[in-house]
């Protein structure tokens, strides 16, 4: 009597189950490992800024004890009335000269493109008890205005005042201090009618950049 024996039944994989398997496992790999990596450059612009300079006028006087700021008023425009560019003499004879030496310079951060000086009304006005009756005591008060060895301006304060431009000066840069010396004097021509009068002007000193 022969026994019979059964054979094991193979299995078959076909094409689409084991494309089904590559892929499963190629998203498992993907799953776990990330994106893929590529090469990258970059700069980082991290000092941005912009802003503005500063443009400041410094007057003081010969001893350097007084100082003006144009920065002490509103909009960087003060009045300085402690350095008298006159000398604040009242006493002055024929003939006799009283000089001031000031200094004005640029202590803002930015260097100056133009500096002027614009004379306003020369005024005449009494001083003292006795006034002489003259009317053009600003004709007889002869001025010269120095910048080192350069000479800004000479004449009488009536013909400054009659200036219809501004004096246009070389501009200072930033930390530049420019010295000017004022040299003024009674004409000898000043008679009697000259005496206990007194003359004024204001002086404007601009800075523009």
């Amino acid at each position: 009597m022969s026994a019979s024996h059964s054979r094991p039944k193979r299995r078959r994989f076909t094409p689409a189950v084991l494309s089904a398997g590559v892929l499963g496992t190629l998203l498992l790999s993907l799953s776990m490992t990330g994106t893929l990596s590529a090469f990258t450059a970059q700069i980082t612009n991290d000092t941005n800024t912009a802003g503005s300079g500063t443009l400041i006028m410094k007057e003081t006087n010969q001893a350097g004890d007084v100082t003006c700021l144009s920065s002490s008023g509103p909009d960087n425009k003060a009045t300085c009335s402690t350095i008298n560019k006159f000398g604040g003499i009242l006493g002055m004879l024929p003939g006799q000269k009283v000089s001031t030496t000031i200094n004005i310079e640029n202590v803002g951060t930015t260097a100056a493109s133009t500096f002027t000086l614009a004379p306003g009304t020369c005024t005449q006005s009494t001083n003292g008890t006795y006034n002489g009756s003259a009317t053009d005591f600003c004709a007889k008060m002869n001025v010269v205005i120095k910048s080192g060895a350069s000479t800004v301006f000479t004449g009488t304060l009536a013909t400054l005042a009659g200036a219809t431009t501004a004096i246009t000066m070389p501009a200072p840069a930033a930390g530049v201090k420019v010295p000017f010396t004022f040299d003024v004097t009674l004409d000898t021509t000043a008679g009697n009618t000259y005496q206990g009068l007194a003359a004024s002007m204001p002086l404007v000193w601009t800075f523009t950049a």
